[in-house]
């Protein structure tokens, strides 16, 4: 049972936001940090309510400039039941919390297999009497809009009375960054609060821009048959049922709250307040419920099995289970894309990067509904996009850096150094490869699923205007006779622009420009290759000629790509830029992964080093086979051979600061075929990112998603080579010593379940007898078809 466990033991309050944000239970609509229901947010502990594209918009001044951002908003706190003791022979207690004198004994234990928070608290007051209580926490898996928590008080040594007070309280605002503080963050008003009958109470708020209004509604009910007092308790911004219940050695009482959540932005509802409070009244009671909660569970678990050994197996879990509570079958039903920060805290504010790069892969193999209702927040917002390319002097459609409700950019201009304390433009805006990323999340989600009617319409709207985008950014340039890309951001955020420059943007990013040639590659094919109607309909759709794609092919086979000393250059010029000493570095700081604030605060800058922030030139690396990739190189005309790319690995890696949770995931994805002795410490380092908090401090923010599904789908791709294409499982597997053996089950277009065992020298494949169709699975020497109800192991290469 260890291995579906995570428990904490002892209460640390320097631990506790970092506990908060792994212990946050959700279900793909909303997600509640784990929070103790007897604490306020203050400087140690952050309660956290967050619902899938509940966002709004704010005006901060800041360092004297009006700042604009968009914020996920931290909803109305279902959390607060608090209580105290009242003995007969004495007046109250205090109200008890882990942070107060009284505390003896804690203990909280995340379930993974159902999908629940206990915690295990003893307090003994100034006179000895000791409390225990049992808390177990549920955000339904079922029933999106339901929550609820069962609290069970056993008095060890002492008669007497119990104050409960069970509450929603709507005085919350947005604060759980400290970096975002100077920023507004009262995102709620038009607070207002009532009783609905016995024991129900209701809360209801609206964004103060986006209009979004909120409503939730909390059921309390307790045990003992005969509460001494009970009743609404009246107040501005918060609603409350309050108790007083008996309580003895041999009596304890169990006080159940049931909440229900629901917003104007939910279908098949006409009024928010009404929709909760009808449906917390007509919910079952808390073992029902957590009866239906754990079936639900166990039919995801079912649908994305994992069998890794030892500690990177039970880490694996975790990741596994904190992406479905944020990515769950329910966010088929949700216009919303992939919180870089899930729903697990404010870091990021709540918008979309492009971490979907990384989730999508493991999900198209297993909820491919979900992959297809992300791709299609982002279709919605391909106007936005078109608008924002435009806007810039542009074809086709720019994607923005950071998105949040309408598709918009929402990168800020300023950013701070918590360092320094000085507020810095922010151009990571120019990270324009954005596109790229959708691109081929469209394209994987397609090979992996089989969804020609997708791929042809939505898929290839947004593939032809992203590649319409990077054909019209292209500029030709007379004298190297090739086409750049110019005034860009990489994935390397450290480097925004030259040194002694005024401009932001560099010029040729390696990674910019091949992905921008793989992307004019595909849309060409795919606009090629569909049937003459469609393809009609399509263009027209679109407003395309066919003398574009002419274009689009020359520019896909004659896009620069920079070299100096035999490696792939980041960017045109990197390899003129200074040598760090690093060495020097951490000597006098440790841990350097945030060199660029280091650097700043020194008045220096990163961008006059060969330091870079994370896998940027090797992310061709993790997105392309080398097989692939050397032929997108050979398309460009350029040779990228084994000796080529290893010794461009060797380069970087010498040269990183991993000051992202992706880069640990990328370098061990890249090693894993390059430098295998080498790999596991990085795989190593991916997975401890937020279990460890290696970034410092940040994982109490919120959790990091694309690194927990990208450790997810190092197992399910990275290390077995595994691709789709062509109609085919291929399978390439790279063996690492420290993980020999592992298994997961995965769905390949129609067929449900079919497994994958890996050992040295053999895999397994297991075809349930009930799916449609063989599998064609393509090794490095041969092709076997596997028919429906085989399981059987076969022999790899080397093996």
């Amino acid at each position: 049972m260890r291995d579906w466990t995570w428990s904490y033991e002892g209460y640390q309050p320097a631990a506790e936001r970092l506990r908060e944000s792994l212990c946050t239970l959700g279900n793909g609509y909303f997600a509640t940090r784990g929070a103790a229901c007897e604490t306020a947010a203050d400087e140690v502990h952050y309660p956290g309510t967050y619902a899938a594209g509940c966002y709004n918009r704010k005006v901060s001044v800041v360092a004297g400039r009006e700042v604009e951002n968009e914020d996920l908003v931290n909803l109305p706190n279902w959390l607060p039941l608090r209580y105290r003791l009242r003995p007969a022979d004495a007046p109250a207690g205090p109200w008890l919390t882990p942070d107060g004198p009284q505390l003896r004994a804690h203990r909280q234990e995340l379930d993974l297999r159902h999908g629940t928070l206990t915690r295990r608290t003893r307090y003994e007051d100034a006179d000895g009497r000791r409390l225990h209580v049992e808390q177990c926490r549920l955000v339904h898996m079922g029933d999106p809009h339901l929550a609820a928590v069962r609290t069970v008080f056993s008095a060890e040594n002492w008669s007497g009375n119990l104050d409960v007070v069970s509450e929603l309280d709507g005085r919350v605002t947005n604060d759980g960054v400290a970096r975002y503080r100077a920023l507004d963050g009262h995102h709620l008003d038009r607070v207002r609060t009532g009783a609905a009958g016995p024991g129900t109470v209701w809360l209801t708020s609206r964004t103060t821009r986006s209009d979004i209004r909120v409503a939730l509604a909390a059921r309390t009910t307790e045990s003992s048959g005969a509460p001494l007092s009970s009743g609404a308790v009246p107040a501005e911004r918060t609603a409350a049922w309050h108790l007083t219940v008996p309580v003895g050695p041999r009596a304890p009482v169990t006080v159940e709250k049931t909440v229900a959540l629901h917003t104007s932005r939910d279908a098949a509802i006409s009024d928010p307040r009404w929709a909760a409070v009808d449906r917390v009244e007509r919910a079952p009671a808390f073992a029902q419920l957590l009866a239906s909660h754990r079936t639900a569970w166990r039919h995801l678990w079912q649908r994305a099995e994992l069998d890794v050994p030892g500690e990177a197996g039970r880490i694996l879990r975790l990741h596994l289970f904190h992406v479905l509570q944020t990515l769950s079958p329910h966010t088929a039903e949700l216009d919303v894309g992939v919180p870089a920060r899930g729903l697990h805290g404010e870091a990021y504010r709540g918008h979309v990067f492009w971490d979907e790069l990384f989730v999508l892969p493991f999900l198209n193999l297993h909820f491919p509904e979900v992959s297809r209702a992300l791709l299609s927040y982002r279709h919605r917002r391909l106007p936005q996009a078109c608008r924002a390319a435009a806007d810039g002097g542009r074809a086709g459609a720019r994607y923005p850096w950071q998105s949040g409700s309408e598709g918009r950019e929402e990168t800020q201009t300023l950013h701070l150094n918590p360092r320094s304390g000085r507020w810095l433009p922010d151009h990571s805006r120019l990270q324009q490869h954005v596109g790229s990323a959708v691109a081929y999340n469209v394209w994987q989600y397609c090979q992996a699923s089989g969804d020609t009617d997708f791929l042809h319409t939505k898929g290839a709207e947004m593939l032809l205007q992203i590649a319409r985008f990077w054909a019209d950014s292209a500029t030709w340039d007379a004298a190297r006779e090739r086409y750049r890309i110019r005034g860009v951001v990489g994935p390397d955020e450290y480097h925004e622009a030259y040194p002694d420059s005024e401009a932001p943007g560099l010029d040729d990013n390696a990674y910019t420009n091949v992905t921008a040639a793989w992307v004019l590659a595909r849309a060409l094919g795919l606009a090629r290759e569909l049937p003459v109607p469609r393809r009609r309909e399509l263009f027209e759709r679109v407003a395309l000629e066919e003398d574009e794609l002419d274009r689009w092919d020359d520019v896909s086979r004659r896009l620069r790509v920079p070299f100096h000393r035999g490696v792939i250059s980041q960017f045109d010029g990197y390899g003129d830029l200074a040598e760090l000493d690093w060495g020097a570095y951490r000597d006098r700081y440790g841990d350097i992964r945030r060199l660029d604030r280091i650097l700043e605060a020194e008045g220096d800058t990163a961008n006059r080093y060969q330091a870079s922030k994370q896998a940027d030139a090797l992310m061709l690396g993790y997105l392309f086979s080398p097989a692939e990739l050397a032929g997108l190189f050979r398309r460009l005309g350029y040779r990228l051979d084994d000796e080529v790319w290893q010794a461009t690995v060797e380069y970087y890696l010498r040269r990183t600061s991993h000051g992202s949770t992706l880069s640990g995931l990328v370098h061990g994805w890249v090693l894993a075929r390059v430098r295998r002795a080498d790999a596991w410490r990085y795989c190593q380092e991916a997975l401890a990112g937020d279990v460890a908090d290696v970034q410092g401090g940040t994982t109490a923010e919120g959790i990091h998603l694309g690194a927990m599904a990208g450790t997810l789908d190092l197992v399910q791709r990275g290390l077995t080579g595994l691709e789709t294409r062509q109609d085919a499982l291929w399978l390439d597997p790279v063996p690492l010593p420290e993980l020999s053996e592992y298994g997961f089950s995965l769905r390949y277009r129609a067929d449900w379940g079919v497994g994958v065992h890996m050992r040295s020298g053999e895999v397994g494949i297991t075809v349930p007898a009930s799916d449609p169709e063989p599998i064609r699975v393509v090794l490095a020497d041969r092709q076997v078809t596997v028919a429906p109800g085989y399981s059987g192991r076969l022999r790899l290469p080397d093996g």
